[in-house]
């Protein structure tokens, strides 16, 4: 990874203790970039970030962080910046997929648990922390959204109206900081294999779903992310306002 010149960078990951956000903060650690990892469990941040700290010898912070709580997320930035001094690159992780009910017994709440996480929290972070980089002159910014912010699946109102929201706003921001020189993108992954979907891509429902939907027959594994994070994390000026699609050629058929 010798192409990736970005030893000495300072990332915020949020949700970055698990799934697509630990990718995330793996693949910087790897190539030496200091990372702070916020989420709600302050506890899980703690060990993630003690781990990375060990295993490559990186600075790094945890904080306990909502990303529906505007407040929260202001606190979390700032302590960032104090700790650091600067933020180069924000990666938005954190994320919920909710309740999956047909949109008739779909209540507010349970709409608004999953909209406000998804994307007023990707709302708040890139707010706060664009504020750091418009001051740098300088900074990346990667949200994740999913291939549902894309195509529609019934039973996930929430999930897909928060991922396409996600899309749209990413481009809409990397208009807005063009002039700062700060890229914003938006990676769309499709069904990578975790903690949470392994027990049903093991059923025969599961494996069916395989073989019919993802042309290439299998879940992604979590690692084929980490090029794609090193890749934007240090992406040229003129690649912003990008969707990057992985899903195994899904969304294509």
């Amino acid at each position: 990874m010798d192409e990736y010149d970005l030893k000495g960078k300072i990332a915020l990951v949020t949700g970055g203790y698990r799934g697509i956000g630990e990718t995330a903060c793996v693949s910087f650690a790897k190539v030496g970039i200091n990372v702070a990892i916020a989420a709600r469990n302050y506890n899980l941040c703690k060990q993630k970030a003690d781990s990375l700290k060990s295993d490559y010898g990186i600075e790094t912070l945890a904080l306990q962080m909502d990303a529906s709580d505007q407040e929260s997320v202001k606190k979390c930035v700032n302590q960032v910046k104090e700790t650091f001094g600067r933020i180069d690159i924000l990666v938005n992780a954190a994320g919920i997929s909710g309740v999956q009910k047909p949109i008739v017994d779909l209540s507010e709440p349970e709409f608004d648990e999953v909209f406000n996480i998804d994307f007023k929290g990707t709302f708040f972070t890139c707010k706060e922390t664009a504020k750091v980089m418009i001051a740098q002159n300088a900074g990346k910014i990667i949200n994740i959204a999913s291939i549902l912010g894309k195509i529609a699946t019934p039973y996930m109102a929430g999930y897909c109206t928060s991922k396409a929201a996600v899309i749209h706003f990413t481009k809409v921001l990397a208009l807005e900081l063009i002039k700062y020189n700060i890229q914003v993108n938006v990676v769309c992954p499709g069904y990578f294999l975790t903690d949470i979907n392994k027990a049903f891509f093991e059923t025969q429902r599961g494996k069916q779903y395989i073989h019919e939907r993802i042309p290439i027959k299998r879940l992604g594994n979590i690692a084929e992310l980490e090029s794609t994070f090193l890749y934007l994390a240090s992406a040229p000026a003129f690649l912003t306002g990008t969707e990057i699609v992985i899903d195994g050629a899904q969304t294509i058929i």
